[in-house]
This record gives structure tokens, C-alpha cells and sequence, in this order.
């Protein structure tokens, strides 16, 4: 295997976005903004980096987030609403610079201790071995909305 192919499959879509998924993984766990280093994170992201989330979701925000302080700024948001993320399955679909993602993912809620299974959907574009757009699709959001739900 020459060098140059090596370079490819260690900046190809799902290398990075594995490494992503385990730096996010860690951030949440050990607590969020302030009390995670974020650096791990912002490492996988290129600086152009824009999350489109859906509206409706307890961490969703806006919906939008641009650049590496917008991703820290939902990384916040996300790590208040969940103690912790777990993935349980993975697939994944296409090459180069764009995959698609399949992940069942079990979060647990901060406010409420209840955890919840849902899959995710994600596609993701990546330049220059960074992860520099997400689409993620929730397969049941309700259930995601309920498990924060304090009342």
C-alpha cells in the first residue's frame, strides 16, 4: 500500500467522522462546556464547519450552527441536555468526502436520568480529513423530546 493511499483512508469521510463520534462521546461524559476540553472536538471540524439540526428538539437551538465557536455553542447545549451518549450500531455509506451515516444511539438525560434508543441518520461531507457539514435525521424525535421532559 503506497503512502499516498494510507493518507486517504486515514482522511476519508467515516475515518474522520469515527474519530469525531468518540472525541463528542467524551466531551458530553465528562460534563460539556466548562468542564470539558473542547480542543479534541474542534480538532475533526474544519473552521467553514455548519451543523443543520432540526428545530424542535430540546438542543436543537436554531437549528443552524456555523463554524467551530457555533459547534461549540451547540456542544454546550447538547452536553446540558445529555449526561451521556452511547453508540450501539453503525453503518455507514459512501466515500471520499461525503457518507452517510447510520447510527442507533442511546442517549441518557441530564435533567430526567431516563435513556433513550433512537437511530440517526446523518449525512456528512468532509474536506481536508474535517468534518465541514451534518445533516442529522432523528428516526423518532418525540421519543428524544420526552426523555428530557421534566414535567
Amino acid at each position: 500500500m503506497t503512502t499516498a493511499n494510507v493518507e486517504h483512508r486515514r482522511d476519508d469521510a467515516w475515518t474522520v467522522m469515527e474519530r469525531f463520534y468518540a472525541a463528542e462521546a467524551a466531551y458530553v461524559a465528562a460534563g460539556g462546556y466548562g468542564k470539558a476540553d473542547y480542543a479534541e472536538v474542534a480538532a475533526h471540524l474544519d473552521p467553514e464547519m455548519v451543523l443543520h439540526q432540526a428545530p424542535g428538539l430540546p438542543f436543537t437551538g436554531t437549528g443552524t450552527w456555523r463554524g467551530h465557536d457555533g459547534m461549540e455553542r451547540f456542544l454546550a447545549r447538547f452536553s446540558e441536555v445529555w449526561e451521556s451518549m452511547e453508540f450501539l450500531e453503525q453503518e455507514h455509506w459512501g466515500d471520499g468526502d461525503t457518507v452517510v451515516a447510520r447510527n442507533l444511539v442511546r442517549f441518557r438525560a441530564r435533567a430526567t436520568g431516563r435513556a433513550v434508543e433512537t437511530e440517526i441518520v446523518q449525512l456528512i461531507r468532509v474536506r481536508d480529513g474535517r468534518m465541514v457539514e451534518c445533516r442529522p435525521f432523528y428516526w423518532d424525535p418525540a421519543a428524544v423530546a420526552e426523555a428530557c421532559r421534566t414535567v
